[in-house]
């Protein structure tokens, strides 16, 4: 694969391969990605997570995260009007 050796950027690495990342989330987290209406990278959804308290009480950060989407899915919609 050809890369552009002229660029003074630095490279950013992955730190983990994604579908470790999908499997070290909670269980109902991925049972919620697995139905979301939008392609949600596991970082992204284990912030919302943890920041809705999900070990605390997993229903209210599903229910976050719902909202979330929801409002996201509104957003874009809107968008294209």
């Amino acid at each position: 694969m050809s890369r552009n050796l002229q660029s003074s950027l630095r490279r950013r690495r992955r730190q983990c391969n994604p579908m470790t990342e999908f499997d070290s989330l909670p269980p109902e987290l991925r049972t919620w990605l697995r139905a979301a209406a939008l392609p949600w990278s596991p970082a992204s959804a284990k912030g919302v997570w943890v920041k809705a308290g999900g070990r605390r009480d997993p229903e209210a950060a599903l229910a976050r995260l719902a909202a979330v989407e929801a409002a996201t899915l509104l957003k874009d919609r809107v968008q294209e009007v």
